[in-house]
């Protein structure tokens, strides 16, 4: 059955559907009436959703990210009172919002502080593990994965290895990560970033053909700014899930400028997802730092605007 269910899913990645998979319970299927316009494709222990991408919008939602200053439940009043309806809640054992270790040590809690009312709700986790041993690393990493199966976030964000790592190493290093995440229904994606192997385009979509389930999230703040600067990153497009924006110059320390004084071209992204159906999140994830030189809360809303004219 899991082999059927494997390629059941497989195919519909391939189409560009949605597909959540989640346990039977006594008394029915958990969730089913939760799903919009879920049809069960299996029965019998586990069922398959699928949600056709025609007619769907694109939400455009913010990261906790954007006020890491505030503790979760500040940040998550503050995103609510900007008027999104989505979050990504990012999850960051050096942060001081949501730690991977206090998932691990108490699930429900962390369910709780996550559940946020009929206005918002939790639709990604951008994780950062830092974990002492391996042993460790799965443990935090299965705990947040049934966080995200029991909280219907379909979705989580891991970084790749750091540059320098081959491209065959991260393929083994990521194959077992993919079932894990596999295993509660949930879309495992490498961001886009700097410093990281998926920061060359060319290896980002190497590593999604040669691990089936893997999908990308574009953040291209990175390709505007890093080594790959001024070259097309276009052949990414087929495997993006997920995409982190902020604007972003060419200079030397403009990974992060205010909105409108950088180089991100919002409309072509919009317009190149739209070519592969996309139907997922477009978050706004402007990084919280303290010398910033503009108020966040105005950032935020102007890149929601803007995003929204676009969607």
């Amino acid at each position: 059955m899991h082999r059927v269910l494997q390629r059941v899913r497989t195919l519909l990645f391939r189409r560009n559907t949605f597909v959540a998979i989640v346990p039977a319970h006594r008394g029915g299927l958990v969730s089913a009436g939760s799903r919009k316009g879920g049809i069960p494709l299996v029965q019998g222990g586990r069922a398959v959703f699928e949600r056709s991408t025609e007619g769907l919008p694109v939400y455009v939602a913010c990261s906790t990210n954007c006020f890491v200053r505030h503790p979760l439940d500040r940040a998550l009043q503050v995103i609510g009172e900007l008027e999104f309806t989505k979050v990504e809640i990012g999850i960051d054992e050096q942060g001081q919002q949501l730690k991977p270790s206090q998932i691990a040590a108490d699930p429900t809690a962390a369910a709780q502080r996550i559940r946020l009312g009929p206005g918002l709700s939790p639709a990604a986790f951008d994780v950062r593990l830092d974990a002492r041993t391996d042993t460790e690393f799965h443990r935090h990493l299965r705990a947040i994965c049934r966080l995200a199966r029991v909280s219907m976030v379909p979705l989580i964000t891991l970084s790749s290895s750091q540059t320098g790592a081959t491209l065959d190493a991260e393929v083994e290093r990521l194959r077992p990560l993919v079932r894990v995440v596999d295993a509660e229904g949930i879309i495992l994606c490498v961001a886009t970033k700097i410093g990281t192997v998926a920061e060359n385009p060319d290896a980002a979509v190497a590593l999604c053909e040669r691990v089936p389930g893997l999908g990308l999230t574009l953040d291209p703040s990175h390709y505007v700014a890093g080594p790959h600067q001024g070259k097309s990153y276009d052949q990414v497009f087929p495997f993006v899930h997920h995409v982190h924006l902020r604007d972003t110059g060419r200079a030397p320390n403009q990974l992060q400028v205010r909105v409108g004084q950088g180089e991100i071209e919002y409309g072509r992204i919009v317009s190149q997802l739209a070519r592969y159906h996309y139907d997922r999140l477009l978050t706004v994830d402007i990084y919280e730092t303290p010398d910033a030189s503009f108020a966040m809360d105005a950032e935020v809303r102007k890149l929601k605007y803007l995003l929204e004219s676009l969607v």
